[in-house]
């Protein structure tokens, strides 16, 4: 059985929560949806989200945590929201924010421009920092791989777009 599921989940003071075969979060950053499972069961008891999982039905168990934990991150993402920092390592490599595309200088012949989804907001505070936030957990993760799909740090000099707190490992090079 779950150990995750069986917490309930505390829903801060402005968080709005609508159950159904869609449940709905409603907070200050914004509207969050995700389709309800009918193997697992979704309460509102007083200030608190519980999840419990369907007696009988196959499955149950696995999904019970992963439900409770993709509403955590929906409560979390509507108060607080969700943010990603990415670092270029590399001489001449740069970063510019323009509403809400991404210009990348990372060592190509041509200039890399990644355009953000909708819900997804990005800003630069230097030339080599990126930050990317947004309400869904799930979108600001993808995002930010993305962004690091265009020149993942290599093992030699360790060039390239790292997440802020990655640590890659440099290889020794090649000996006579």
């Amino acid at each position: 059985m779950s150990r995750v599921g069986k917490n309930p989940i505390s829903l801060p003071k402005g968080v709005e929560v609508a159950l159904g075969e869609e449940i709905s979060v409603k907070g200050p950053l914004g509207v969050l949806k995700l389709k309800a499972n009918p193997a697992v069961v979704v309460k509102v008891e007083g200030e608190q989200l519980v999840c419990s999982p369907v007696e009988g039905v196959e499955g149950a168990g696995a999904l019970w945590g992963t439900m409770r934990a993709n509403l955590n991150n929906m409560v979390t993402g509507v108060t607080k929201g969700f943010e990603r920092k990415l670092t270029l390592v590399g001489v001449g490599y740069r970063a510019q924010a323009q509403g809400d595309t991404l210009n990348l200088t990372l060592g190509f012949s041509h200039p890399v421009a990644h355009k953000m989804p909708a819900g997804v907001k990005v800003e630069t505070p230097s030339q080599t920092e990126i930050l990317i936030k947004g309400v869904d957990k799930q979108a600001v993760g993808q995002v930010a791989a993305e962004v690091r799909a265009y020149r993942k740090p290599e093992p030699y000099k360790g060039k390239g777009v790292r997440y802020a707190d990655e640590v890659v490992a440099l290889k020794e090079t090649k000996k006579k």
